[in-house]
């Protein structure tokens, strides 16, 4: 709601960003799901805020119950600020670097609960008074019980209390003095709302709010009875656009949504295509990385070009098993399973669409051709089309936009402080008509802060030395292995680069292989390409150590594993392009 409003009221957008005097706004964030704090901050700083996000959601940062579980997170036994993401000064260094580049930091606030134990911390300090008694399965179909008794043995905090509400304002006091900027209220829906808007009233200064509140039918407990007090999450977008993105209907049938009966406004919804807990809990009806058909990195286009809510991406780490924790290394390599999500450039240039686009909050130039391609305008300031059938789309649209040369954002890189692209462009008339070439499962983006020729070094958008994947190519076919010479390193370092090849579909004995000008790559010979592994299948990845700071020109190619000059299939288009070390994860789609 006030994040929204406050979003809405800063921008003057009227053309392109170049003829933009303030600064392009911020309209979407992040979850960096069980990343460390020292990480969270280089992130900020490499990625985050070059692409133009608002904020972290962060994991919560209080002492918890030991284990190597996710879920002990959420089992708070003090209010201090420490764990396994790390110490009290590295998370306010995290939030002093995050903030200096324009990136808030908002903390996932576990005050429903402490731990399933005795309803004794000292830390604190609880003893038994400062709980309900209630230690009773909850009774969904009953407000008193969903509001009074431990959820899974968690012991249940007498939030009416003064006291109670105190301490619990205490400790995100401290973290607001400490930089935070919001909160995410864990399990909301178990804390009466007066209680919440209790603690509110003890809170210094106005951070953001937003509560989680599982909307359920039937359910005594809705979304509307906490819109009052903050924004709030609204599950049924994500389970609406699980049933979509899995094809499970017409994806014209979402052309409304957001609008149907009990949804909550747009201005007080927080919307995401998949949390931590239901891409957990519900993965078959869920959108995550495991689907097929790119339908994670579509489903996120939607949302965030389509007008509804303030989005949420969410950004993890592979799981085998509900309860599985986080690898030991660090996240900012983005490998060793680690996923950054938002590094896709499907997802992150997108966070600049939505920026860009902010000053229309409504849909103009709508059509769809009555099945899984739909495309719409943002009252000329960008338009976007998906393409989720089985063949590629090529069609004129009324795009409503000013005449010009525009980055195709989602199949390259928009560089803000040249105007150049690194992919494919669509060329918009006099009379605001262009034709989008899309691929299947694939998208396609422009936007006014991207149009070729135009800098924007005020934007927070799309740039090349911001990270992000690389080009993914163009629809021309018939590509060769490219005409460029194997070159060698120009400095002593070297980096491990995670490599990521989209709709790499194969026979069996047929594999996917990255290929390119230096020798590391093959030298352009599909004989010495590397390898990358079909763990996430059709996507296929892996991570090759390169020389620091090397103009490197790679393709996908694929090959028969046991005869190299079999089955060979190079990617179309021209070739991908990126200086090692700049981009720690390049991709492109076959």
């Amino acid at each position: 709601m006030q994040k929204i409003l406050a979003m809405m009221a800063s921008v003057a957008l009227a053309g392109a960003c170049a003829a933009t005097k303030a600064e392009t706004p911020r309209t979407a964030f992040v979850h960096l799901f069980e990343w460390q704090w020292d990480d969270v901050a280089s992130e900020c700083e490499n990625q985050l805020g070059p692409k133009g996000f608002s904020a972290v959601q962060v994991s919560p940062p209080q002492k918890s119950v030991d284990g190597s579980q996710w879920w002990t997170r959420y089992q708070p036994v003090s209010y201090s600020i420490e764990g396994r993401s790390g110490s009290r000064a590295q998370f306010a260094s995290m939030v002093s670097r995050c903030k200096a580049v324009g990136v808030d930091i908002y903390v996932d606030a576990v005050i429903n609960h402490m731990a399933a134990w005795d309803r004794n911390f000292p830390e604190v300090p609880y003893g038994p008074n400062d709980f309900h008694n209630c230690t009773s399965d909850i009774d969904y179909g009953n407000t008193w019980s969903i509001q009074n008794c431990d959820l899974v043995g968690l012991n249940d905090l007498k939030t009416e209390s003064d006291y109670v509400q105190q301490k619990i304002a205490d400790y995100l006091n401290d973290l607001t003095s400490l930089g935070v900027a919001g909160f995410r209220i864990d399990a909301a829906k178990h804390i009466p709302a007066a209680d919440i808007n209790g603690i509110k009233s003890r809170l210094t200064g106005n951070p953001y709010i937003f509560q989680e509140v599982i909307g359920a039918g039937g359910e005594p407990v809705t979304t509307m009875d906490y819109n009052w007090i903050g924004d709030v999450t609204e599950f049924n977008f994500s389970n609406t656009l699980g049933h979509y993105f899995k094809l499970r209907g017409p994806l014209r049938e979402i052309s409304n949504i957001g609008s149907w009966s009990g949804w909550l406004p747009s201005t007080d919804a927080v919307v995401f295509v998949a949390n931590h807990d239901n891409q957990r809990q519900n993965t078959g009806n869920i959108i995550t990385h495991k689907d097929g058909n790119n339908a994670n990195n579509m489903a996120h286009v939607f949302m965030l070009g389509w007008p509804y809510g303030y989005p949420k991406i969410m950004s993890s780490y592979d799981w085998q098993d509900h309860d599985q924790g986080p690898p030991p290394q660090g996240a900012s390599s983005c490998n060793n399973g680690w996923l950054c999500e938002h590094r896709n450039r499907a997802i992150a240039n997108m966070v600049g669409f939505r920026n860009h686009t902010a000053a229309h909050w409504g849909v103009t130039d709508y059509w769809d051709n009555g099945n899984n391609q739909m495309a719409w305008g943002r009252g000329g300031l960008g338009f976007v089309a998906i393409n989720m059938e089985g063949n590629d789309l090529s069609h004129s649209f009324q795009t409503g936009m000013p005449e010009g040369i525009y980055c195709d954002i989602l199949q390259g890189d928009f560089d803000t402080l040249t105007g150049s692209c690194s992919g494919p462009t669509v060329t918009i008339d006099g009379n605001g008509n262009g034709t989008f070439q899309v691929y299947y499962h694939n998208a396609s983006a422009i936007h006014v802060g991207a149009r070729v020729g135009e800098p924007c070094s005020d934007c927070p958008g799309s740039s090349s030395s911001s990270g992000g994947s690389s080009s993914s190519g163009s629809s021309s076919g018939g590509s060769s292995s490219g005409s460029s010479s194997s070159s060698s390193s120009s400095s002593g370092g070297r980096i491990d680069t995670a490599f990521t090849c989209n709709n790499g579909y194969t026979y069996w004995g047929q594999s996917v292989y990255v290929v390119g000008n230096i020798s590391e790559l093959g030298n352009w010979n599909p004989a010495s390409a590397q390898k990358l592994n079909p763990d996430n299948y059709p996507s296929w990845n892996g991570s090759i150590n390169l020389p620091t700071d090397q103009a490197v020109e790679w393709k996908c190619l694929k090959r028969e594993e046991q005869n190299p000059s079999a089955g060979i299939e190079w990617q179309n288009g021209s070739n991908n392009s990126f200086t090692s070390g700049q981009s720690l994860s390049p991709s492109a789609s076959f």
